[in-house]
């Protein structure tokens, strides 16, 4: 069953779905890819595959991007088996594969408790 999230911190909330269960589903079975952007992301920041893995298997929903220019998607917030918080931007799993968009390690500056982003300034 898809579950209900909210969008956004200090934003209108409003009710999402997302089908989480199959997001998670199709990342055991190896059904992602990664963006160009994705690979560049990891890369950089030295984020393991295995990382990914873990974060997505015990990920919730943060944010939910159902009009996103390159096709509705969400923001995954999960931990690593080191505990290492990590987001990941993925698209809706209504495709065969899921595409990893971005991943990176939530700035602290920008984001509070890893899970709301901070005001602008």
């Amino acid at each position: 069953m898809p579950a209900s999230v909210f969008v956004g911190a200090d934003l209108d909330y409003h009710p999402a779905v997302v089908d989480l269960e199959a997001i998670k589903a199709k990342f055991r079975r190896n059904g992602f890819e990664f963006s160009q952007h994705a690979v560049d992301q990891t890369l950089l920041r030295h984020i393991a595959v295995q990382e990914l893995r873990e974060a997505v298997a015990a990920a919730e929903v943060i944010e939910d991007y159902p009009a996103d220019k390159y096709g509705p998607s969400c923001l995954l917030l999960g931990f690593t088996s080191a505990s290492r918080p990590l987001h990941v931007q993925v698209s809706y799993p209504s495709r065969p594969l899921i595409t990893i968009v971005t991943v990176y390690q939530p700035d602290p500056e920008r984001w509070v408790d890893h899970r709301y982003r901070r005001p602008t300034k």
